[in-house]
């Protein structure tokens, strides 16, 4: 990195924001090729349930995002990853463990205190990122009980008293 570049940084926007509404029908497209599927279980998610997204750019271009939504109809203090994308040519740069972090951070400062997500059988890059930044597997919820190819997972958050 040179010194007139800046490292890379989670940036709030809207859910609706072009470039997370661009990055999410790409990340569907991927998984509906992994999965050859039609979409998943969630394949439209309401604005009004995403408590945060965040957006990465890189050189100027748009390439990860993430989104945070309540999830307190799976336990109070309960909140859910959502959408977690990098494109494929930024990927193994840290953008994910960038994104989730921040994700992590926002939840925390609402007051929650337990995270969960799913992932696919098929997504052995998202299954190490979540294993190696703590969370551990949890029986499938919600519209994921009968998704054969569904990983939830959860991990609980650090209060500050």
């Amino acid at each position: 990195m040179s010194t007139q570049e800046t490292a890379p940084a989670a940036t709030p926007v809207a859910w609706d924001h072009p470039a997370v509404q661009e990055l999410c029908t790409e990340q569907q497209a991927e998984l509906r090729g992994r999965y050859d599927d039609d979409g998943g279980a969630e394949p439209n998610l309401p604005a009004e349930e995403m408590l945060v997204t965040l957006l990465v750019h890189v050189d100027g271009q748009p390439v990860a995002t993430g989104s945070l939504r309540d999830a307190s109809t799976y336990g109070t203090g309960s909140g859910e990853i959502k959408r977690m994308y990098v494109r494929a040519p930024y990927r193994g740069r840290g953008l994910s463990r960038l994104v989730l972090t921040a994700l992590e951070a926002a939840a925390t400062a609402r007051g929650m205190r337990r995270l969960i997500l799913e992932t696919g059988v098929l997504q052995p890059e998202a299954i190490g990122l979540y294993r190696s930044a703590g969370y551990t597997p949890i029986p499938r919820y919600g519209p994921y009980v009968h998704e054969a190819d569904s990983l939830c997972f959860e991990r609980a958050l650090l209060t500050v008293p």
